[in-house]
Parts: C-alpha cells; sequence; structure tokens
C-alpha cells in the first residue's frame, strides 16, 4: 500500500454518510497528523464540500504527488480488497476467474 503524503489525491473506501461522503469519493490529503490524515473533498468548481480527519483504513491513495503519477491500478485494488469480508473477497476472486477464462 502507498504510503500517504501532503497533496496526494485519496479515494474512500467507506462509507462516511454522517459527512455525506461514500466509498470512490476522491479527496487531497491538505495536513497529516501523527494517526490521521485531513482530507479535503471539492466539487466540480473546486468548492470545498467536506473538510475531513481520516484515518488510513478508511481510503486509498489514487495519486501520488511526489510522483505525478496515478497509483498502479493493482495495489489500488489490494487496497479495496482488504476492506471486505472474506465471503466477498472470494466473490471478486471468481469473477476475476471468470474475466480471466473468458476470450478477449
Amino acid at each position: 500500500m502507498t504510503q500517504p503524503e501532503l497533496l496526494d489525491v485519496v479515494e474512500l473506501l467507506v462509507d462516511l454518510p454522517d459527512a455525506e461522503r461514500q466509498a470512490s469519493d476522491q479527496g487531497t490529503i491538505v495536513e497529516t497528523y501523527d494517526c490521521a490524515y485531513e482530507v479535503e473533498f471539492a466539487n466540480s468548481h473546486g468548492e470545498t464540500v467536506a473538510l475531513l480527519a481520516l484515518k488510513l483504513e478508511q481510503f486509498a491513495v489514487v495519486w501520488q504527488h511526489a510522483t505525478k503519477a496515478w497509483t498502479p491500478l493493482a495495489d489500488r485494488i489490494v487496497a479495496l480488497l482488504q476492506e471486505l469480508p472474506e465471503d466477498r473477497q472470494q466473490q471478486v476472486l471468481n469473477f476475476a476467474r471468470s474475466l480471466h477464462r473468458a476470450p478477449a
């Protein structure tokens, strides 16, 4: 898993209904603390719609400011899978196997 840094873009792995945020929403790390990261979520006009202190297990880095590059898709999938219960992980594995066997 990619270590989060200031100005990285992250994607929520969990729903946060109290903050009106859902899994897959993306935001930018604007501050780092000992055990949390302040993440700003903005609308399409660049206006802040939420500013939340998040724990590492609540999000995955999808774009790294330091390298100006997207996080590899495989790393993003692993981060998402780790948040799923075992039975759901098995369903994803079965689906991936079916895609692998299907002709392109």
